[in-house]
């Protein structure tokens, strides 16, 4: 029998025989790891574990603990839930059920409204279809007869999606697990009998396609494990989230509102948060110019034109809004600042010695959001973006990526982020300029990281479509992780903006440019921020800082003294002069999340000391008002974190 060379990830090399399939190697080469397997990676693409090889190869055995082994545990158990829902109801149709970051969906129509005890008889079926242990069987087949068992099915939704495959070129594949058979290219876990613990956590309305002219469907969202002490924490992580929820958050802290009947997706600031944001854009702007940037400011909107020039009416038209017709040309609101700051650059001829420029911006752009993927402040249509523009010459690009980097870094940092993963994106479908071009900036973008001695993972196709791009990801207090700061290349817009500057050499050069942002769009980043905190933001940040709380109007007096020492050194200080008594007072502006309380009665009036008291510490003594402003303004100078 002819053998065939498999190379494992520890880089030894093993020899099979031919038409081995990947559970039998992983049985081969551990009893623990073929118990575990989940699905191979072969040659770098996952497939099922039933996959057999008939060539040379790279193998992976993938287990839970891999990213792509939990997306195909959570879209198995998609498929699961599929199977329950139609076991109760059986005319039941299919939408889309994927794997997401946390867990599966599955778009599902059906003739009644789904309840929290619906849930649970379908969690309870579903567990009952693992006992049996009915495995994934992968078919492949023709479109034709594709179509033909969907419309016996009598499934539009699925036959919608075969009308848009290509007859020639794509495999068609459906699964079937016990009595239920769905349209999927796969791949799966061997058999349902692996998903141990799971858990139906919600449903909600969806469209299909996202689309609300499309069929309303409804929407279960749900998450497995293959252990139960992973669940219990998943659960308990599902109740701090809860908790730390920024729409809830908002709304008990007074820090912002949405009008739905004034214009969805759009954020009003209210006082408190305001202020918070006022200190986020602040220190901003401080860090920006500190560190060699100049500030602009740019119109909302412009001509069509530009946003032909830039690509966009091409690339980006579905997020944009609506042309309006002024002195009967096209003008657009913008949904990125970059032509604007190309137009102050072309404003006047640069030289290299003028170079490189570095123009931030704190613009306000709009971009077109379905109405069912709008999220409190994490997903909306008008929102501030933190945004700056590098223009440089050749030579200087990989300095200027590395400094961005550090910069990054730094402001990060500041606001207590301090796990960050990097990744390179690279060139993805639709986009614009040649493949040397690519290759020579994805590369600049990876000198940069490694002169940096900065880890990074690769993002095959997620660049943007006029460049390469480093995103950076956060991760929470709850150990989420957000992608916040990107640093995009970009040869396009120079070349359709014929930017130029005169070189060493007396000639006409094109600038390389860097799209760069640091926070993203600020209202999301707000959102990140009151999640990270529990809305107990640290002192620097706070809406308010300290709040004095007088025993009784005796000490009124005393209490205004000490609000005034206290606002003269710009420290937020409110003063609560309510008819309530001090209990009370204390309890509500511990559920304010207000950094420090200052407790004063006779003693500290006859003494000119405070009674300090820390959010979630209590009481931390008396000590002299001079000394506690002194501690203050430290740790509000220094941005100290107390999380």
């Amino acid at each position: 029998m002819e053998n065939i060379k498999i190379k494992l990830p520890d880089g030894s090399v093993r020899e099979f025989e031919k038409g081995i399939n990947a559970f039998e190697i992983a049985q081969k080469i551990s009893s623990r790891l073929a118990d575990e397997a989940l699905v191979a990676k072969i040659d770098g693409v996952v497939k099922d574990l039933s996959t057999r090889l008939n060539k040379d190869a790279d193998l992976q055995i993938l287990t839970f603990e891999s990213d792509e082994g939990k997306g195909t545990y959570w879209h198995s158990t998609s498929h699961l839930m599929a199977h329950a829902v139609q076991s109760i109801y059986p005319e039941a149709k299919f939408g889309v059920g994927p794997a997401i970051d946390a867990g599966f969906y599955y778009d599902i129509d059906i003739n009644s409204t789904l309840t929290e005890e619906d849930l649970v008889k379908i969690e309870n079926k579903m567990l009952d279809i693992t006992k049996v242990k009915n495995p994934f069987k992968r078919s492949e087949l023709s479109k034709a007869d594709a179509v033909k068992f969907f419309q016996n099915k009598g499934d539009n939704y699925k036959l919608e999606i075969l009308s848009e495959l290509d007859d020639q070129n794509e495999v068609i594949s459906i699964y079937d697990e016990g009595e239920f058979t769905d349209l999927c290219t796969g791949p799966h876990i061997p058999d349902v009998g692996k998903i141990k613990y799971l858990k139906l956590l919600n449903v909600s309305g969806s469209y299909w396609r996202g689309d609300e002219k499309n069929k309303r469907m409804q929407r279960i969202y749900g998450i497995s494990f293959p252990k139960k002490k992973m669940l219990d924490d998943y659960i308990q992580f599902l109740e701090e989230a809860k908790k730390r929820d920024h729409r809830k958050l908002g709304k008990q802290l007074d820090l912002f509102s949405i009008h739905e009947e004034a214009g969805a997706g759009l954020i009003y600031w209210h006082p408190k948060g305001a202020r918070i944001r006022n200190t986020v854009e602040t220190f901003w702007r401080k860090e920006h110019l500190d560190n060699g940037y100049d500030l602009l400011y740019s119109p909302h909107m412009g001509k069509s034109w530009l946003w032909e020039t830039s690509g966009h009416l091409d690339f980006y038209k579905e997020s944009m809004y609506s042309p309006m017709s002024i002195d009967e040309q096209d003008y657009y609101v913008k949904p990125m600042n970059c032509p604007f700051h190309i137009m102050i650059y072309k404003s006047k001829l640069y030289s290299y010695r003028d170079l490189p420029l570095r123009w931030a911006e704190l613009g306000t752009v709009y971009r077109y959001e379905k109405s069912g993927v709008l999220h409190g402040l994490l997903r909306v249509r008008g929102f501030t973006q933190d945004d700056a523009h590098i223009f440089c010459t050749k030579e200087q690009i990989e300095d200027e990526v590395i400094e961005v980097l550090r910069f990054s870094r730094s402001i990060l940092l500041a606001f207590g982020f301090s796990d960050l993963k990097f990744f390179i994106a690279t060139k993805p479908e639709g986009s614009v300029g040649d493949d040397h071009l690519w290759e020579v900036a994805t590369n600049s973008l990876k000198n940069a990281l490694a002169r940096e001695n900065v880890g990074y993972e690769l993002d095959e196709g997620g660049g943007a479509f006029y460049g390469p791009k480093i995103d950076i990801k956060i991760k929470d207090a709850l150990n989420r992780e957000w992608q916040l700061s990107t640093i995009q290349f970009d040869f396009n817009l120079p070349q359709r903006f014929e930017m130029k500057y005169i070189g060493d050499d007396g000639k006409e050069h094109q600038p390389y440019m860097v799209h760069r942002a640091l926070l993203g769009s600020i209202e999301r980043f707000m959102g990140i921020l009151i999640e990270h905190y529990g809305g107990a933001f640290p002192t620097w940040l706070a809406p308010i800082q300290v709040a004095i709380v007088p025993v009784s109007q005796n000490h009124f007096d005393y209490a205004k003294k000490v609000l005034e020492s206290l606002s003269s050194e710009g420290i937020i200080t409110e003063l609560d002069l309510r008819n309530e008594k001090i209990g009370y007072k204390i309890r509500d502006w511990e559920t304010q999340k207000v950094p420090y309380m200052l407790i004063v009665g006779e003693k500290e009036k006859e003494s000119g000391t405070v009674s300090v008291r820390q959010h979630k510490l209590g009481d931390k003594g008396s000590v002299s008002l001079q000394e506690f402003k002194d501690q203050i303004i430290k740790e509000i100078r220094n941005r100290v974190n107390h999380n």
